[in-house]
């Protein structure tokens, strides 16, 4: 199948998708006018589909098989004001299409707009799951629980995210673990206040949290293999009122990333033995809060080899980057990931030529529009050889 050559001629579409969810961009869950524009667009199509995690989207081609692969897209924006010039620049004062999501729910719009051409010739199903909430908690976690795996169930799942930093045309593909897994903590360290012309006569909690915080560093520098990343991060640092007065209580917050399951349970035990034994040594007390958030996202080894040979065909060998490193940054494909096989790819969409370098999170992302339609077509030609291919 020429799914490059289809992909362009749905080029308009894709694109326009794309801009218009970018001038309207919604955070979180609150994603009912984006809900909408996909829901309009099924209709049209005369796509099956049901509601999910209060504003996502899980829609169904049918074809003619057991066999059922997903494609993932995710849709929020994130709390920021756009800064940039583009002709399709938000129009929603402090929110932002700053991480690409909207480009992601463009690609699988132009997905189901090929493949729906095609249905009949698929040997087999292909869910799209459009998320809400992939910047805050997470709703791939909360479709899976309302049941978007099953009915018909899901075999394997692909997803992408776009790159600034890899040039448009290219694909990034990581083998093993892709994402960090990430615990969010909050420390509060209690001890007794007093003046600070003596300290003798208070149990000072600044003290005992500048203790904590370095005692927790060694945690990760020397416990963990040093080939194995993992970060400890305290970010926020609350307490006292004024210099003369040390305060009653102090409270840290911070966040855990690792890349392995078995070094997040072990990071996690540590951190309390760690602060607990510092706090009670200093004659203190503590109370702490670790969190369950994204777990590590880990690529299926067939799953990548069949996006790679597929990907191949689009874009060339010459343009399939292999990335040695995971990122520490957390993605909620993860949850996906978790329940049957998966692929998670990494699509360039830099050009430092048109100017389109800055990160992602910031208020001047943007992305080469190019990469759409090799996005589309990649995820296409995945979707085809999973169904189609023998065994």
């Amino acid at each position: 199948m020429e799914f490059l050559k289809m992909a362009k001629e749905v080029e308009d579409l894709i694109v326009d998708f794309r801009r218009d969810l970018h001038e309207n961009p919604e955070l979180g869950f609150e994603l009912y006018r984006t809900q909408e524009q996909i829901k309009k667009f099924l209709d049209e199509e005369g796509i099956e589909y049901k509601e999910t995690a209060k504003t996502g989207i899980c829609a169904i081609i049918r074809g003619n098989g057991e066999k059922t692969i997903a494609v993932r897209g995710d849709m929020d924006a994130l709390p920021i004001m756009e800064k940039g010039s583009c002709s399709y620049k938000s129009k929603i004062e402090g929110k932002m299409h700053a991480c690409g999501h909207d480009a992601h729910t463009a690609m699988v719009i132009g997905t189901i707009k090929v493949l729906n051409s095609i249905k009949d010739k698929l040997k087999g199903n292909v869910k799209f799951f459009f998320e809400p909430a992939e910047e805050t908690t997470g709703g791939a976690q909360v479709m899976i629980e309302e049941g978007v795996m099953e009915n018909p169930r899901v075999d394997a799942i692909v997803g992408l995210h776009v790159e600034e930093w890899l040039p448009c045309g290219k694909i990034g593909l990581k083998r093993g673990v892709v994402n960090a897994a990430s615990n969010p903590f909050k420390i509060k360290i209690i001890g007794s206040g007093g003046h600070g012309a003596a300290p003798h006569s208070t149990i000072d909690p600044v003290v005992i949290a500048a203790n904590v915080i370095c005692g927790l560093q060694s945690i990760v520098s020397r416990e963990l293999p040093p080939t194995d990343a993992g970060v400890i991060t305290v970010g926020s640092i609350h307490g006292g009122t004024a210099q003369n007065i040390i305060p009653g209580e102090v409270e840290l917050q911070g966040i855990i990333r690792t890349v392995r399951t078995e070094h997040r349970e072990y990071v996690k035990k540590r951190l309390v033995e760690v602060t607990e034994g510092i706090v009670t040594s200093m004659r203190g007390k503590c109370e702490i809060l670790i969190e369950e958030s994204y777990p590590c996202l880990y690529n299926d080894d067939t799953m990548l080899n069949l996006l790679e040979s597929s990907a191949e065909e689009i874009i060339g060998k010459d343009n399939i980057v292999n990335l040695d490193n995971p990122s520490m940054g957390v993605e909620s494909f993860a949850y996906f990931a978790m329940e049957k096989p998966s692929v998670f790819y990494k699509l360039g969409c830099g050009n430092e030529g048109k100017g389109i370098t800055k990160a992602a999170h910031s208020n001047l992302f943007d992305i080469d529009e190019e990469c759409l339609i090799l996005g589309t077509a990649i995820h296409c030609n995945a979707v085809w050889h999973f169904l189609n291919d023998e065994k």
